[in-house]
């Protein structure tokens, strides 16, 4: 089965040498560099509960059409202009937009069959969230990957708290504050890819996938799989990694008593060279709101479960939504593209605690949370 090559999610199953099923999911949208929009994420949900069900499917795969990236994030354009209609307000289409979105990111975290995720190229925001799901993800010479939400207002979401909060001492912190690119090597680094491959190996890892001799169990599926990618996968190809490099600086940074501390820390650094320097001068840039919201959601979120992780970005997103920072967010860097947000607080000190703390209380009584049955079933 393949869907028609014009659909948002291109749909493939592809015969294994056992007669057995892997399932492929293509983002196709590469003029868009793979964003995802409502479509896709329903498209990709609705598949991946079919073929859970389906015992002959034995893994599933991942990837974006075009050679330039995995998924450059979310269609925040679109949610831009219905925030513009509605402003104020928390806009039906960003509430749909975000909870299924974490949704899927859920049964990604969740699913019983094994999922690759071949992060080749850019791999950002909502793309990330994809892909750190994915307990078998791929790092190419090509990846770059990045949470650069503080340039939009928004905060690092899908997941973030999870995943951030599981790097090496202070990485999860530095990177939420300065959005700062990431390459393959600092994706395994980091945790935030686990196997590398060569950008132009898809095609080999395919045909040797099919090759392989799958169980019928999951579980069994789960150690073939892993077997296989332990003695596939080759760094030899790959950049040297920057965290691993400035592990050291970031840890001592991050390590300081509140966030102004820290936050003038990392500028400091800036000064070390050039990685560090796109840091700082993001950081320098970005929104003051959502540099207390990274450092808030860190700490807060550390011990929470997956689901309660997910409940809580939701609260957090539908807030920005309202305050209207997000909103200007995406109009400086993506509508009018002057690169000048007119935040409404300036500077750090200026945000008053209560203002933070309002993000991380609920719009919906318990029972009526869009994503109240995470973790239920």
């Amino acid at each position: 089965m393949t869907t028609k090559a014009d659909s948002p999610v291109i749909i493939r199953e592809i015969k294994t040498g056992n007669n057995q099923t892997i399932g492929e999911l293509t983002l196709n949208a590469p003029g868009a560099l793979n964003a995802l929009n409502l479509d896709m994420i329903r498209l990709l949900d609705t598949q991946l509960m079919t073929w859970e069900k389906q015992s002959e499917v034995c893994c599933v795969i991942l990837r974006g059409a075009g050679e330039k990236a995995f998924c450059a994030g979310g269609d925040v354009v679109s949610l831009y202009h219905a925030m513009v209609a509605n402003p104020g307000q928390p806009v039906a289409e960003a509430q749909a937009f975000f909870s299924e979105e974490y949704q899927l990111d859920y049964r990604i975290h969740r699913y019983s069959k094994p999922i690759i995720c071949w992060g080749s190229g850019i791999v950002m925001g909502g793309g990330l969230g994809l892909q750190a799901a994915c307990r078998y993800s791929i790092a190419t010479e090509t990846t770059r990957l990045a949470m650069p939400e503080i340039t939009i207002g928004l905060f690092p979401d899908v997941g973030g708290t999870w995943f951030l909060n599981r790097m090496p001492e202070g990485c999860g912190l530095y990177l939420g504050l300065t959005g700062n690119s990431l390459n393959g090597s600092d994706a395994l680094f980091t945790g935030l890819a686990r196997f590398a491959c060569q950008a132009d190996g898809y095609g080999e890892l395919i045909e040797k996938l099919g090759n392989l001799t799958w169980p019928s169990v999951d579980d069994e599926r789960h150690q073939v799989l892993e077997d296989f990618l332990q003695g596939y996968s080759k760094t030899g190809h790959m950049p040297p990694s920057q965290v691993k490099d400035h592990l050291g600086a970031i840890t001592e940074a991050t390590a300081l008593g509140d966030l102004e501390q820290i936050v003038a820390a990392i500028i400091k650094l800036g000064e070390r060279d050039d990685w560090l320097a796109r840091g700082a001068k993001t950081l320098q840039r970005g929104c003051p709101t959502t540099a207390h919201l990274v450092y808030a959601q860190l700490h807060r979120g550390a011990d929470l479960a997956l689901d309660a992780v997910f409940k809580t970005e939701l609260n957090m997103a539908m807030h920005c939504i309202v305050n209207g920072e997000f909103q200007e967010g995406v109009r400086a860097l993506l509508i009018d593209k002057d690169r000048n947000p007119k935040w409404k607080y300036n500077t750090l000190d200026a945000i008053p605690e209560a203002y933070i703390n309002s993000h991380f209380q609920s719009l919906w009584p318990e029972s009526e949370h869009p994503l109240a049955q995470l973790g239920l079933g």
